[in-house]
């Protein structure tokens, strides 16, 4: 699906996205991610913050594997109510662990965040989301 200009700018504006995936009981699970678009898909990688297991263990890839139905929110708060705006992506996810689209997301993710210089998310899996519907909240 193509994305408008308008929106691509506000995605590409946000740090944080909040992700959420569903396993095949039907729990969700919301997290916060971090996260660069290319203009086409979603790009989150398993970094090398603090968890309590295994990469390949987690919780959210567990359910992508389970159920690739996916939601990304992309929001801007301000005190001023008036400024309020989200976009609510809906979207499936897959993983990767190398190849050409592998390389080019650690490319775009260590670009937007200087954090990655230092991490090893080229060698670690990586979430992408292909989105399927876009909506928004609010003026951009």
């Amino acid at each position: 699906m193509r994305i408008p200009k308008e929106i691509t700018a506000f995605i590409r504006a946000g740090r944080v996205a909040h992700f959420a995936t569903v396993d095949a009981g039907g729990q969700p699970l919301v997290i916060p991610i971090c996260f660069a678009f290319d203009g086409k898909e979603f790009f989150s990688p398993i970094d090398e913050k603090p968890k309590q297991i295994s990469p390949h263990k987690l919780k959210r890839l567990r359910n992508i594997a389970e159920n690739p139905k996916v939601s990304l929110v992309i929001d801007r708060w301000d005190e001023d109510w008036r400024k309020l705006a989200y976009i609510l992506i809906s979207g499936r996810a897959r993983i990767l662990l190398t190849g050409q689209k592998h390389r080019r997301a650690v490319t775009l993710l260590r670009r937007k965040y200087r954090q990655y210089h230092s991490m090893a998310i080229d060698q670690r899996p990586m979430i992408v989301i292909r989105p399927l519907g876009v909506k928004v909240w609010g003026s951009l």
